[in-house]
């Protein structure tokens, strides 16, 4: 390339799902499109995050229920054939490579440049190419920013000698560590401690707060995660910081973690599931007057907030609305489509639910924890209603009541709470918990988008027996009682 440069409708910088998606959109509609990135195509979550983390899960999701079953246990009351679960995990993350993704986008019409790219001022991003060469990418009507996160560490003294794991190197591990220490109590958290107990490691998880695991969700979700950790034999600790931490010196040297409690364990492998942080440190964001290391604040067609023009779009975790896979890609098709109708000069359909409008950022974010039980959860919590003042109903049902959870499994324990909007008559926000109860979530993600009344809910009859015949369940429950009022 040699310091060339070149001109398109639009420049996508990061080509993760998000940016994948934002660059198919703004191709199909007939912008010409190029995607920059450094890593793989595909981003996180094909490599590092939701793909591999579930193919780790999976094994141990479905030995649970077999556990459960009668006439299976006894086949699957035995250990989890461990190369066969990591062949799988690399099978799913496809062993690490992106043909297939570069494929896809030589065939969607969009250019690739492999390479660091950073903004350089209005419309502009310079390239340091994956060659040793510079190139100077021009856009037309549109850049966006699609870069995602990292794990937040934390800032303990040696840290980095200490070769911490993060969502990346528990996902793509080859060995599995007999002690395995956990810090925080969020989804990552709770996802790969069930994972690695499953495969054999003494879990131990430190939890900063009281609150419990997974606190962004309703309160029980949590509650019944953390019975089942314990049940499967992981050491949960709330309450607990970590204050320092050291390796041993050496090939297998372990690692000593000390808490605020003044206590100390000895684990063989550390992961921080502390938070996640925009990968916006080294993008050049400084060249237009925004903060380094920032989240990109965007109002609700995606636009960056403070840069003059409109013109520079940021779309998935880096904007910190909604940091989920499904969510990024959905924010890539509105934006996308924005970019587009503002190409051609025409009016936006941007009032509540319209082709141009955000609003399942606030409305209905979709959200699955592959935990044993696994929790699915979309729209307000409690506790979101109560904080904004919203008057709802809140319905809650014993999902090892309906015949579809015997049938599934001996013993289940599950729960359903559904909030109903007081005035409307119209769901909110739903949490399932229980085995199974992520095929429930779309169904209840329809009800919220669709903003179905109760009265037309009486006639999407659930089949028998399936666990999705809580939505009857809970239905009933709402017409006799009416639910809490909060």
């Amino acid at each position: 390339m040699n310091g060339s440069s070149r001109v398109y409708d639009v420049v996508v910088l990061g080509a993760g799902p998000a940016g994948e998606n934002l660059a198919d959109r703004t191709s199909a509609a007939g912008l010409t499109s190029v995607i920059v990135e450094n890593e793989l195509l595909g981003g996180e979550c094909s490599f590092w995050a939701c793909e591999p983390s579930k193919a780790l899960l999976r094994p141990a999701l479905a030995r649970a229920d077999a556990l459960r079953v009668p006439g299976l246990r006894r086949a699957a009351d035995a250990p989890l054939d461990v190369p066969a679960v990591f062949a799988h995990r690399d099978r799913m993350a496809f062993h690490w490579k992106d043909d297939d993704q570069a494929d896809w986008l030589d065939s969607i019409s969009v250019d690739l440049v492999r390479g660091h790219g950073r903004l350089d001022g209005p419309r502009r991003v310079v390239v340091g190419t994956a060659d040793g060469d510079t190139l100077s990418l021009t856009a037309r009507h549109a850049v966006g920013v699609s870069t995602g996160t990292r794990t937040a560490l934390p800032g303990l003294p040696g840290l980095d000698q200490v070769r911490p794991w993060t969502n990346r190197e528990a996902t793509s591990a080859r060995q599995v560590p007999d002690r395995l220490a956990v810090v925080g109590g969020g989804v990552v958290a709770v996802e790969m401690a069930t994972a690695y107990r499953a495969l054999g490691s003494q879990v131990t998880m430190l939890v900063r707060g009281h609150r419990g695991l997974l606190n962004r969700m309703e309160p029980f979700a949590g509650d019944m995660v953390t019975d089942a950790l314990r049940a499967a034999g992981v050491d949960v600790r709330f309450g607990t910081s970590v204050t320092g931490v050291a390796r041993e010196a050496g090939p297998g040297g372990t690692v000593r973690v000390e808490t605020d409690e003044g206590e100390a364990l000895v684990a063989d492998e550390i992961l921080f599931a502390t938070g996640r942080a925009p990968r916006t440190g080294d993008i050049g964001l400084e060249t237009l007057g925004l903060t380094p290391g920032d989240w990109l604040t965007v109002d609700d067609s995606y636009r960056v907030t403070g840069v003059p023009g409109g013109w520079l779009y940021a779309v998935g975790d880096v904007n910190h609305r909604a940091l989920m896979t499904h969510q990024g890609k959905y924010q890539a098709r509105i934006a996308g489509g924005v970019i587009g109708a503002r190409a051609e000069g025409r009016e936006l359909d941007d009032g509540m639910w319209g082709a141009h409008a955000s609003t399942a950022d606030s409305a209905a974010v979709p959200q699955v924890v592959f935990t044993e039980p696994e929790v699915a959860a979309v729209g307000l919590t409690s506790q979101d209603a109560e904080r904004s003042g919203r008057r709802v109903r809140v319905v809650d049902y014993d999902i090892g009541r309906v015949a579809g959870a015997v049938q599934y499994a001996d013993g289940y324990r599950g729960k359903a709470r559904v909030l109903i909007d007081a005035e409307r008559g119209t769901v909110v926000g739903a949490t399932f918990v229980g085995p199974g109860t992520q095929e429930l979530l779309y169904s209840a993600t329809v009800a919220i988008a669709g903003e179905i009344p109760v009265e037309r809910l009486w006639h999407a009859v659930p089949a028998f027996p399936t666990i999705s015949e809580v939505w009857l369940r809970v239905l009933e429950t709402y017409r006799d009682s009416g639910g809490t009022l909060i």
